[in-house]
């Protein structure tokens, strides 16, 4: 098994190369296997933004393992104005979906009820296959909510330390 524990710089050269999902992209504990069928352990450090299209990693063994993005069933949605398509995003942001922004476009796993919301918006909908990277979020780490202001605030989300006590 190829075990990995490190993110390094993109590199002009590799090794190998692991075709994934965003969901797996955003696991910090993952078995996977190389295009080529090697079986890989990913053990990286937690808390870390999900792998992006073209990121590499370090195996034990002193290989360099390229990170591509897999195509996925995605909606691709666009509107007649730039306020349609802030509100339409407005409401998937309300109801935590993660999105993937372009010029004019927004990208979300394809969901049906999310379509039907999107189209009775006024949005235009198509389906598509391509890689997903959403955005990552504006603080990282998680999903938080403080009302106590920043001295009390952690970035660490505590939610999703198992075992620790407060």
């Amino acid at each position: 098994m190829l075990v990995i524990h490190h993110r390094i710089a993109p590199n002009a050269h590799w090794d190998a190369e692991l075709l994934l999902s965003f969901e797996a992209r955003s696991k910090s504990r993952l078995r996977c296997f190389t295009t080529q069928g090697e079986d890989v352990g990913l053990f990286l450090e937690r808390g870390q933004p999900p792998l992006q299209d073209g990121d590499c990693l370090q195996a034990q063994d002193g290989r360099i393992v390229r990170v591509c993005a897999r195509p996925e069933a995605l909606l691709h949605v666009t509107c007649a104005s730039a306020f349609e398509l802030t509100r339409a995003a407005y409401h998937l942001g309300n109801r935590h979906v993660a999105l993937q922004l372009g010029d004019g476009w927004l990208r979300l796993p394809d969901d049906y009820v999310l379509k039907t919301m999107l189209e009775q918006l006024g949005a235009s909908v198509t389906l598509l296959n391509a890689p997903y990277q959403p955005e990552h979020g504006a603080y990282g780490g998680g999903h938080h909510h403080s009302h106590a202001g920043d001295a009390e605030f952690s970035y660490a989300p505590r939610l999703h330390q198992f075992g620790a006590r407060t």
